[in-house]
């Protein structure tokens, strides 16, 4: 990668890694967006098609490709003078795809922005904690990027927004300038706890209602573990250090949303396969891509019970990938541990089930009441 005192050269060139459906889709957004992309793929014939034919056929079907996107297999020419590094490759193989970026990255300063939306498998570790680690970068140049995100929409250009989040106030705020469009709005925020686990948990929870649509249970029951998902997703953040404001956002309830409600969610199929009877490795060899929540659920099942917080709908989707729970028994919705409704108060005035969310509710009406205006902490 080009020393920091010789970038410039290619005004708004970034480097996308991953040229998978979402790493492909951001990388439009980015050159609709005004930047020169050059993408990191593994194999010739899609780096050719990306270039030569400005498609993506396999993950982007229908889609055209700006003309200033190209693609390469390799790696330090696509790194080489980017302003911006962003990375998409499946969680549980970031490690290994990263270890060859160190030295290309070694002595720049240049942003490096986490596009994946998983754990990994065996140290529980964020992305951006894996960016680090392998990296060995400043946390401050590290930034994550979230939200109601369906490739294939964004990709035809329907109308969307997202959270850029980081440590550094500049870095979020660089990032976000150069990810918008006409099509697609950024906000930035400092939780990059909570940005991230809102997209490694909605998996979870999109699962979970892919099971119940797969074994042909109704709106009554998907509403109602979406609901009590929002919940869990905002317990387990806050006892990580996450701001329960940021799951009510778009990181949070925003993408819990739209994953949950599309056929276009892979974890959405997933879950789905798995109601109607497919085994776990059967609905892995039928997905195209990976769906990270299937890998997601037992780290996040290791750190939820570390911190000790219930999660029972991610406990019944474990179940059913164990093949212990028959998919039509589940009913996470109807599991908890009292008979105390989300947010009412005990006799000793603690909140039971869902505390971190509703405080965090309870806040954001009474900043309204108030008159201080809205308690989201995204900002555009």
């Amino acid at each position: 990668m080009t020393p920091k005192h010789e970038r410039g050269r290619e005004a708004g060139h970034v480097a996308v890694l991953g040229a998978g459906n979402w790493g492909t889709t951001f990388g439009k957004i980015l050159a609709d967006g005004g930047a020169h992309v050059t993408m990191w793929a593994r194999r010739p014939e899609l780096a050719h098609e990306i270039s030569e034919a400005k498609r993506n056929s396999q993950y982007l079907p229908g889609i055209n490709l700006p003309r200033s996107m190209t693609a390469t297999t390799d790696l330090a020419a696509a790194l080489d003078g980017a302003q911006q590094v962003y990375v998409c490759v499946p969680s549980q193989s970031a490690r290994e795809n990263l270890t060859p970026v160190r030295a290309l990255v070694a002595h720049t300063d240049v942003p490096i922005v986490s596009l994946m939306k998983g754990i990994e498998k065996r140290t529980g570790l964020r992305m951006s904690q894996v960016l680090h680690q392998v990296l060995d970068c400043d946390p401050d140049r590290i930034a994550v990027a979230s939200g109601p995100n369906l490739a294939l929409e964004i990709a035809r250009e329907q109308p969307t927004a997202a959270v850029v989040a980081s440590t550094s106030q500049t870095t979020a705020e660089a990032v976000a300038r150069r990810a918008r469009n006409r099509y697609f709005r950024t906000y930035v925020n400092t939780d990059v706890i909570g940005t991230e686990f809102g997209g490694v948990l909605k998996n979870l929870i999109a699962v979970a209602i892919g099971i119940v649509d797969g074994v042909g249970y109704g709106e009554n029951t998907k509403a109602s573990i979406i609901t009590r998902g929002l919940v869990e997703m905002t317990d387990f953040a806050v006892a990580q250090g996450a701001q329960p404001e940021t799951l009510q956002g778009l990181a949070g309830l925003g993408d819990l949303i739209a994953t949950c409600q599309s056929p276009l969610s892979r974890n959405n199929t997933a879950g789905r396969l798995l109601g109607q009877g497919y085994k776990l490795q059967d609905v892995v060899k039928q997905m195209q891509q990976t769906a990270e929540g299937l890998a997601s659920v037992a780290p996040v099942l290791q750190l939820a019970r570390a911190a000790h917080v219930e999660m029972p709908i991610v406990e019944q989707v474990k179940r059913v990938l164990d093949g212990t729970m028959d998919p039509r028994d589940i009913a996470p919705h109807l599991t908890t541990d009292d008979d105390t409704p989300t947010g009412e108060r005990t006799q000793n005035g603690q909140a039971r089930g869902g505390g971190a969310l509703w405080r965090s509710i309870q806040r954001a009406f009474d900043q309204l009441r108030d008159g201080g205006g809205s308690a989201a902490r995204d900002r555009p």
